[in-house]
């Protein structure tokens, strides 16, 4: 079913607000993934934050060109069966959400993706990007790092105060 001139102007309006707010936009092929497995991916990734939109290729490069960033973007890798993955709070997440579902579904493939200030990043970055740890694991790793030197003080000072125990212990079981 065609779409009316007026929503193709809603759909390009959208996309273009989408574009504006994300901070990566990742964009992937996805030949021969069914209805449900797409509709599991796009429940998945907005609970990161992600939003997943199939749009005819025609009407994202007229969203593209709407904005003074991205106007003069090469559009040559717009082509084909393509998903767009927006998200407007992590810069790598978009990239995870779909290499996390791309173990599930191996013909899920990146093309690219746009940052925020209009570069284009090629496939490989963008997997680069998804093999990245997120932004919890990499807190945790922080915190572990700040940690290990407290936890070892402790270890020593304990270890210290065993020693002058067990010491005395076998002192006591001496005198008895």
């Amino acid at each position: 079913m065609a779409l009316s001139k007026d929503k193709k102007a809603e759909v390009v309006a959208e996309v273009a607000q989408l574009l504006k707010d994300s901070k990566l936009t990742v964009l992937a092929r996805y030949p021969g993934t069914s209805v449900q497995a797409m509709q599991q991916l796009r429940r998945d990734a907005r609970a990161n934050g992600t939003t997943v939109k199939i749009v005819k290729n025609r009407l994202f490069k007229k969203a593209l060109e709407s904005s003074d960033i991205y106007k003069d973007l090469d559009k040559d890798q717009i082509q084909g069966q393509l998903m767009y993955a927006f998200n407007a709070q992590d810069e790598v997440m978009p990239a995870q959400d779909l290499a996390a579902f791309a173990k599930s579904q191996p013909q899920i493939q990146f093309v690219g993706a746009i940052t925020a200030e209009g570069r284009y990043l090629a496939a490989e970055d963008v997997q680069a990007l998804a093999d990245l740890p997120s932004k919890q694991q990499l807190r945790a790793m922080a915190v572990a790092v700040i940690a290990a030197p407290i936890s070892g003080l402790v270890n020593v000072m304990s270890g210290n105060v065993r020693g002058v125990l067990n010491v005395l212990s076998a002192r006591a079981e001496t005198l008895k």
